[in-house]
């Protein structure tokens, strides 16, 4: 079995140089999110990138995003999305959002976006209660890890089938490999994981960006 790469330093700086392609606004929103406590919540800018070339890969027309912070990856996604194309977004937090709204607004994306702020799994059901079940190209779940295998079935069950469910902070930062890490969010993770790993539903694999993430491809 072969290790993953340790990309750092000057090889970082090259993978940046060589393969990053962010547009000014999305830098400017990710160095205003830097700024703010929680900023780690936000995804890299090479994730995002990758997200949006899976958006594209897969032909996206709808789209869901479960945890949307101040709005970097879904600006990812909605840029990938048609002209008429639809991307929902769930969050809880209005003062992150609104960071997010305004990005949105000036990137012109902001009709392709409809943002409900409240619990996502009600959001989820509602989506599911609209008809739109077997409707969904690619989900994005980035939220509560406590709940990451409520969010995984309910998007399994709104994607198409070829369609994509991603999900991030699969491997926290390591912890899930530290057994003796008895943390909730760990566990949840740890336990989402497992499942995955012998759902025949999908098919799998991990992409080593970001705190890890997983490409789940609905049969």
């Amino acid at each position: 079995m072969k290790n993953w790469s340790n990309i750092r330093g000057a090889l970082a700086d090259y993978v940046d140089n060589n393969w990053l392609r962010e547009s000014t606004l999305k830098r400017r929103l990710r160095e205003e999110t830097a700024g703010m406590p929680r900023s780690g919540m936000q995804i890299s800018a090479h994730q995002g990138q990758q997200i949006g070339l899976l958006a594209h890969a897969v032909g996206a027309r709808r789209a869901v995003e479960v945890g949307t912070f101040t709005g970097y990856s879904s600006l990812c996604i909605a840029e990938a999305l048609p002209a008429d194309g639809k991307l929902w977004c769930c969050d809880v937090s209005l003062e992150w959002t609104a960071i997010a709204r305004r990005y949105w607004k000036e990137a012109g994306l902001d009709k392709r976006i409809e943002l409900t702020v409240g619990p996502a799994l009600k959001t989820l059901d509602w989506l599911l209660a609209q008809g739109l079940a077997d409707q969904i190209d690619l989900t994005f779940i980035d939220a509560n890890k406590d709940d990451y295998d409520a969010y995984y079935e309910r998007c399994l069950k709104l994607v198409r089938r070829g369609g994509l469910i991603l999900i991030d902070n699969v491997l926290w930062g390591g912890s899930v490999a530290n057994l003796a890490d008895k943390d909730g969010d760990t566990q949840a993770i740890r336990a989402l994981n497992a499942k995955l790993r012998t759902d025949e539903r999908v098919d799998l694999a991990l992409f080593a960006v970001g705190d890890g993430m997983t490409c789940a491809l609905k049969r």
